[in-house]
Parts: structure tokens; sequence; C-alpha cells
């Protein structure tokens, strides 16, 4: 709306983009713009959760949680968030979700919730959420958001899943507690500086089996933030 020579003119809305199909959201999020092995977006968590295929696990299913209750929030109240202010609303709108799944997870898997409840309470700070608030929920509206949110958080469960798998197989010798070989193979895989290993190792045959099967498409990396 604007006014001159003293008429009212109501200018018309922004267009709103046309988001890509469901399949191909899913996808993206799990393949060509991971979190983990392609953006390589909160690898701080991954690191220091990953131990193990069930800490992996339920921080990954809590992720996955939190993004998709956050960009669903998001896409809902997207007219209403004043663009100066809306990095603090996301934080909001993602802290209140945080709460709910933090609680939820300490009432109904308490002995897991122990190794992870710390990392639960940080995911407040992931650079996967916010970025996806701002970059796709905060343009596009409620289904779409929820497909990109779904496939970024599957993209994340099962990328902390395969690390742990490692970890725990070539760490401890088993999976999901399970023992498979005797003694501890390689006790490195447990430490922090397995866990970057790891990651760099996964990363590399993530990025060659795609490398193959997308003739050598490459998406651009958003850096390694916590």
């Amino acid at each position: 709306m604007s006014a001159e020579n003293g008429l009212i003119t109501i200018e018309p809305a922004a267009p709103v983009p046309v988001a890509p199909p469901a399949g191909q959201l899913i996808l993206n999020g799990i393949f060509h713009e991971n979190p983990v092995f392609r953006l390589a977006l909160s690898l701080c968590p991954a690191v220091a959760v990953t131990t193990t295929i069930l800490n992996g696990l339920i921080l990954g299913v809590a992720v996955l949680a939190v993004q998709v209750l956050s960009s669903a929030t998001v896409a809902l109240a997207r007219g209403m968030i004043h663009p100066r202010v809306r990095i603090p609303v996301y934080t909001i709108i993602i802290a209140v979700w945080v709460s709910a799944i933090d609680m939820l997870l300490a009432a109904f898997v308490p002995a897991l919730y122990a190794q992870v409840g710390l990392y639960v309470k940080l995911i407040v700070a992931f650079a996967i959420i916010i970025s996806r608030l701002e970059v796709f929920a905060s343009r596009y509206p409620l289904i779409p958001s929820l497909w990109d949110a779904v496939g970024m958080g599957l993209g994340f469960l099962l990328a902390l899943v395969t690390i742990g798998a490692l970890r725990e197989l070539m760490g401890a010798g088993s999976i999901a507690g399970i023992p498979l070989t005797p003694g501890k193979p390689l006790l490195i895989f447990a430490l922090p500086a397995g866990g970057f290993f790891s990651i760099a190792l996964l990363m590399a045959v993530f990025q060659k089996i795609e490398h193959k099967v997308g003739g050598g498409t490459v998406a651009a990396s958003g850096g390694a933030h916590g």
C-alpha cells in the first residue's frame, strides 16, 4: 500500500514461489543437500553423540521432529513475522518445540535420554534447523515446507545412524549393543578424533556414490557450523 498525490493505491502481493515436488524435496534432503555429508552442518553434535547407533538414532529423531514442527509453525505464521525480527522469532519457535521434545524423551525413554539429553537441549542452536526456516519455510506454504523439513530431518537422521553404526562397529565391535567381534578392534573410533575420521570417510564415500548416480552434480557447501 502506498500514497501518491493524495491517492492510496494497493500494491499487488508478491507471487508465492512454486515449490519443487514432494519427492524431490525429500530426496534433496537425504542426498543432494544432506546436512552432514553435503552441507557439513551441525558436525559438532554429530561427532559428540554418535558413539553408538542408538545415540545417533534418538538425537536424529529429535532433530527430525523439531525440524518438522518448527517449519510448519513458521510456514503458517510467515505473514505475521516481521523481517527485522525473524531470527529471534525463529529461535523462540525452535526453543518451544525443543522443550516439548526434551520433556517427551525424558518421560518415555529416560535411559537413552540420560546419554543424549544435553545435546537435545542444544538443538536450539543447530544450524540445520534455523537455516531451513530462513531458506524455505519462511518463503513457501505449509505443505512444501513440511516435505522439505521431512527430507532434511531424514537426511540428518540417516547420517547420524550411519556414523553411529560405523563408530560402534569399529570402536566397540558391536551394533546396537550386540557384540559382533571379540574385543574392541579400533578404540580410536569411540573417541572424538574417530568421530571426525568417520564423518570424513563416510562423506567421501557418499560423495563418490552420488557423483556416479547423479552424473557429477555437486551441491554448494553450507560450511561447517554447530
